[in-house]
């Protein structure tokens, strides 16, 4: 047989066979797809770790327990405190006064029971003259102020729904003090001060201060009683002491009588000359008690009447000169340096 007869035999055949075998090669691979496919549907997805990680975790959460309902037996105690009462404080001067309407200081305390000091603690405090407060049961210090007046004293809460009220008698007084100069020369300016002292003295004469720095005219509230008064004019030894007695409800009057003048020191080189600046001053008693000590040309004081010695120190020198002082009179003391 030719060669070319053969060959093209042979191309012939094997087109026949693919022609044939093809269509069921083509239908295997379509099943075997239908099967992987429907194995991996059918099977779970397990994360990767990266991809478990990266997904929120979820809380365990311990199943909790209802409270249990405490028996009759095992009841929680009662944490309600006691119930307040409404207490009304009032202050009157006097037992038959009328009530203080105005100026008062309610400070309340309570002390720890068992405790020795007692160891007052302040609750409450008011400038309201007739407070209402809520206390609770128990014992309490009350102090009312009103000006240097004062009260305190205890008094015992108990509970319940009905108010109560508690009065303060002060038993309290006003005082008013105007200074004169002499007899009948009221004192003006802002030259006088006085301090008002407790009237008994204790075994050395020494008393207690009330209160200090008072200026005349004003009105101090006091408790009813005696009381040592003490007033200064000036800055060196016009000074008078007086005592008084103060009325519960009433308003005192009480005159202090100063004699004294004012006094200008002036150290000149000879009669009605200029005064001498950087000198050095001192007043002396006759008895040589120290009076007062100063400094500059022309210093001023107010001195009580009397005898008095004044010393002038200047540039190394000392130069002296007795004066008197007479009530009322106000004088110029010169020195002369010779």
């Amino acid at each position: 047989m030719p060669w070319g007869v053969l060959l093209d035999w042979h191309i012939w055949k094997a087109r026949t066979g693919l022609a044939r075998t093809f269509p069921f090669v083509v239908l295997s691979l379509v099943l075997l797809s239908v099967t992987l496919a429907s194995a991996a549907s059918a099977q779970q997805v397990v994360p990767t770790p990266w991809q478990a990680e990266a997904q929120s975790p979820r809380r365990f959460e311990p199943p909790s327990d209802p409270a249990p309902k405490p028996s009759p037996e095992t009841r929680a105690p009662d944490t309600a405190g006691p119930q307040h009462a409404r207490v009304t404080l009032s202050a009157y001067l006097t037992q038959d006064g009328e009530p203080i309407d105005q100026g008062l200081i309610w400070r309340i305390y309570t002390e720890k029971p068992n405790v020795d000091p007692p160891q007052p603690k302040l609750v409450s405090t008011s400038k309201v003259p007739s407070p209402s407060i809520e206390l609770a049961p128990g014992s309490y210090v009350v102090n009312v102020a009103f000006g240097r007046a004062h009260l305190t004293r205890r008094i015992a809460v108990t509970g319940g729904s009905n108010p109560s009220e508690e009065r303060f008698i002060l038993n309290a007084g006003g005082l008013r003090v105007t200074a004169v100069l002499g007899e009948t020369e009221k004192v003006s300016d802002l030259t006088v001060s006085y301090d008002v002292y407790q009237g008994d003295a204790d075994r050395l004469g020494g008393r207690t201060k009330v209160v200090g720095g008072l200026r005349p005219g004003l009105i101090v509230r006091l408790n009813a009683g005696l009381y040592h008064l003490v007033s200064t004019m000036g800055d060196a030894n016009a000074l008078v002491s007086s005592d008084v007695t103060v009325e519960a409800g009433k308003l005192t009057d009480a005159v202090i009588h100063h004699h004294a003048a004012r006094v200008t020191l002036k150290l000149v080189t000879r009669a009605g000359g200029e005064a001498q600046a950087d000198t050095l001053w001192a007043v002396h008693a006759t008895d040589g008690a120290l009076v007062r000590e100063s400094q500059g040309a022309l210093p001023t004081h107010i001195l009580a009447a009397g005898d008095y010695v004044a010393s002038a120190k200047h540039a190394g020198r000392l130069y002296q000169k007795q004066f008197s002082v007479v009530s009322g009179q106000p004088t110029q003391v010169e020195v002369v340096m010779h």
